[in-house]
This record gives C-alpha cells, sequence and structure tokens, in this order.
C-alpha cells in the first residue's frame, strides 16, 4: 500500500516509528508536512497539491496533527478523506478530541467515569466552580493546553480563587476539576488501536509536582490493567470516534476517570516503557481497514 504520514518533522520519534513499521510491512510511504499542502476545493474531483504536484495513488493516511494547527491540519485529513482515502484518524474525531469541553460533555452524557468537572465565564461564578467540585484542593486546567502546560494545583481555596481570577482575566478558558488525591501523582496511559488496548503504562510524576506528563520529567513502566479500565479506555475512545488514542485515566476511590482522550498520542514513552511495537500495531489496522480497498484500486488499474 501507498501510505502518508501527516507530520511536520520526520525526525520525530513517532513519525520515524511509523515509517519504519510500514517500510518493514513492505509498504511505501512519505511523510508529508500537512501546513504545506494545498486544498483544491472546487474541482469535480477533491484533490491536495504538495511541492508542485498533486498528490495521488495515496491508500491511507496516519495524522499526527499538532495541538496548534488543528484547524488547517484537519482540513487536510477531511480532503484527504473525500479522495477516498482511508484516514488511521478521522478528521472529526480529531476535533471531538481537541476541544477538550466538547469531549468531556460526550464522555459524560455516555456515563464515562470522569473527575468532577466545572466550566463557568464570568468572575463572579468562581465560588461556585470551586464548590461544585468539592472545593480545593483542586486542578485548574487551560482547554488549550498540552503535555501538562496550563494545568494550576490549587492547595487551598484562596489560591484557587487567585488562579482562576487570573485566567479568566486573560479571558482564557479553563476547566476546573476535583483534585484525585488518592492517585499520588500517577495516571496511567492506555494506547487504544481499533478495539484493542495494545499497551499501557503508569506515569509518576516527579517529586514536587503533580503532573506525570513523560514531557515533564515523569516516570513511566508498564502497566495491568484492570478488565474496568481497559473498558473504560475503548469506550471513550469509541465514543469519540478514535481508531488511535491515547486514553489518560486515573485510578479513583469511585472506580477509573477518563482524564483526557489524545488524538495523536506520542510512541516514545509507550514504546520504551513496554517494549510493545505500538507503531506496528497502528499499521496492521491500517492494514485490515484499508487493504481491501487498496486491492480493489490495484485491480481496476490493471
Amino acid at each position: 500500500m501507498q501510505l502518508a504520514i501527516l507530520s511536520r518533522n520526520p525526525k520525530l520519534y513517532s513519525t520515524r516509528r511509523l515509517v519504519e513499521a510500514a517500510e518493514e510491512r513492505g509498504h511505501e510511504v512519505q511523510v508529508i508536512d500537512y501546513l504545506r499542502c494545498v486544498i483544491d476545493i472546487t474541482s469535480h474531483r477533491p484533490a491536495i497539491t504538495y511541492g508542485g504536484g498533486k498528490l495521488e495513488g495515496i491508500d491511507a493516511v496516519i495524522p499526527r496533527i499538532g495541538a496548534t494547527r488543528t484547524f488547517y491540519g484537519t482540513a487536510v485529513v477531511r480532503q484527504f478523506e473525500m479522495m477516498g482515502v482511508y484516514p488511521a484518524v478521522e478528521s472529526q474525531a480529531i476535533s471531538r478530541s481537541r476541544d477538550k469541553l466538547r469531549a468531556l460533555q460526550l464522555l459524560a452524557a455516555e456515563g464515562v467515569g470522569l473527575p468532577v468537572t466545572s466550566f463557568a465565564h464570568s468572575t463572579k461564578d468562581i465560588d461556585g466552580l470551586i464548590s461544585l467540585v468539592g472545593n480545593a484542593p483542586l486542578v485548574v486546567k487551560l482547554l488549550e493546553g498540552t503535555q501538562g502546560m496550563g494545568v494550576v494545583l490549587a492547595e487551598t481555596k484562596k489560591a484557587a480563587e487567585s488562579v482562576i481570577g487570573a485566567f479568566m482575566q486573560l479571558d482564557a478558558n479553563i476547566l476546573v476539576q476535583e483534585f484525585i488525591k488518592e492517585a499520588g501523582g500517577s495516571d496511567i496511559r492506555a494506547f487504544v488501536v481499533g478495539n484493542r488496548v495494545v499497551a499501557a503504562m503508569e506515569r509518576t510524576a516527579m517529586p514536587g509536582d503533580f503532573r506525570s506528563n513523560v514531557h515533564r520529567g515523569g516516570e513511566a513502566r508498564p502497566v495491568k490493567l484492570t478488565p474496568e479500565e481497559r473498558a473504560t479506555a475503548k469506550r471513550a475512545a469509541k465514543i469519540l470516534g478514535l481508531n488511535v488514542a491515547g486514553v489518560d485515566l486515573m485510578r479513583s476511590n469511585h472506580g477509573p476517570v477518563v482524564l483526557e482522550v489524545n488524538s495523536s498520542p506520542g510512541l516514545e514513552g509507550i514504546e520504551g516503557a513496554t517494549k510493545i511495537d505500538v507503531a506496528g500495531k497502528v499499521i496492521d489496522h491500517i492494514e485490515t481497514n484499508a487493504g481491501a480497498k487498496a486491492t480493489t484500486r490495484a485491480r481496476r488499474k490493471a
């Protein structure tokens, strides 16, 4: 098959591993900087121009869309979908997951366990925001934050009022969530491909920090999920329509709760911790779901 990875940096670990896994299975693969793609909207045949020529003959794309480039990145993925190219992750699913508030609302509507969460616009509602999540300590999150950036632990009500008020003065969109103390600064990343959890790791924050992101110095190790945790991760990915997802969970006193669902989960941390060929699992999924379409196309050409 002809595969394309939509990534701005071919040297990134996740991009390199996907290229390696695809080539090991005999596929032709190219890395495409999606910001350099030109979308031909008005033609009778949807097309994308890249580097002066039209992109043709691609059977499947693997989107690796940066959080700050979601709008244009999803437009490119959507154009590939209109061209009949199989997306490992659909454009609409990426958009759903990137809107953290919308994602949590969709998960809550389906009864998925979540931390108690509140959202408001007016600075006059700060007391209501705080009391709704059970008072301090609590966590304040920027809706646009990634990799632990824009996440603050407020240990007292006074600190919470100051942080929330400051963010609101900046007209920033924030979520206020209960602090899951029993998690002890650890969370779980479950990597979902198709309808399977193919790998899982537990991440623990550095001393003095509560954010367990590996990018922020947190430590990772393989972890065995309970049946409930495994089912929750698969269900969360399915609700958002993600065929490939990193589902972040915490172990609370009332069962597993979903913190976030990532549509472009990194491979370095999970492969390093678990020694599982996660990139290969992604390519296997594409072979299963896009392979029949590619075979039919090849027969027509012959």
